[in-house]
């Protein structure tokens, strides 16, 4: 029981050590990926130092971390902002994300085992409940906890982390559709991967995959030319 609490006591001790401006890091682009930030709404870095509680010089760090990233854009005297998608954003996104996500799918394939594809049904049938009952919030971090594990299994951190990247830019822009549209109106082909996998069928897990991509995406690009 001793070594217990020692080992959490350890890990415990291991989160605090973290530097701040990774915790505040993490902290915003966790916000911008499940789009409480609103694409082209300004913030200051002061009203995000009072907001997080923390100091200016982590907030700087993590900002100029973002804005590498393409997750936030500088607006001057002290402001940033979500940066708002055009037409030629969501374009290249679809076509980016289908590319990379695609693949991802179709080598997870090859290593899942019968219990993480478990696993993911269980991720999936939470995010039903979640469209059931509109919360756009908890369908957001679902879909994301969904696709993630997913691709985690595909052993390839380079287009995982490009993928993730990906996410980053357009999550913003989902929370908005899914704010005027509801949950309902949002396509899900997880099934179909689900069942690919299950079937060690790597090519229609890539198939399916870029169908739950490509319609999600053109609701996200009507949306923006309806806006």
């Amino acid at each position: 029981m001793d070594l217990i609490k020692n080992k959490a006591s350890s890990t415990d001790g291991a989160r605090e050590k973290r530097p701040a401006h990774e915790q505040v890091y993490n902290t915003l682009r966790s916000q911008i990926m499940y789009g409480e930030l609103v694409p082209g709404q300004p913030v200051t870095i002061q009203g995000l130092t009072d907001s997080l509680g923390v100091g200016m010089t982590p907030v700087r760090e993590a900002i100029r971390r973002l804005i590498s990233d393409g997750a936030l854009v500088f607006q001057g005297n002290r402001r940033v902002s979500v940066p708002l998608l055009t037409d030629g954003d969501v374009e290249q996104m679809i076509y980016s994300r289908i590319k990379i996500e695609s693949e991802l799918s179709r080598r997870a394939t090859a290593n899942v085992t019968p219990q993480d594809i478990d696993h993911l049904e269980q991720i999936d049938q939470r995010l039903d409940r979640t469209i059931s009952d509109g919360d756009v919030s908890g369908y957001l971090r679902l879909n994301h906890r969904f696709h993630e594990t997913l691709y985690g299994h595909a052993n390839a951190p380079i287009l995982n982390d490009l993928a993730e990247r990906l996410w980053l830019r357009f999550g913003p822009s989902l929370r908005v559709v899914c704010g005027r549209f509801g949950t309902q109106s949002l396509p899900d082909r997880h099934k179909d991967i689900i069942s690919a996998l299950r079937n060690q069928d790597a090519d229609l897990a890539a198939k399916a995959t870029a169908q739950d991509i490509e319609q999600g995406m053109e609701l996200m690009a009507d949306a923006l030319v309806n806006a």
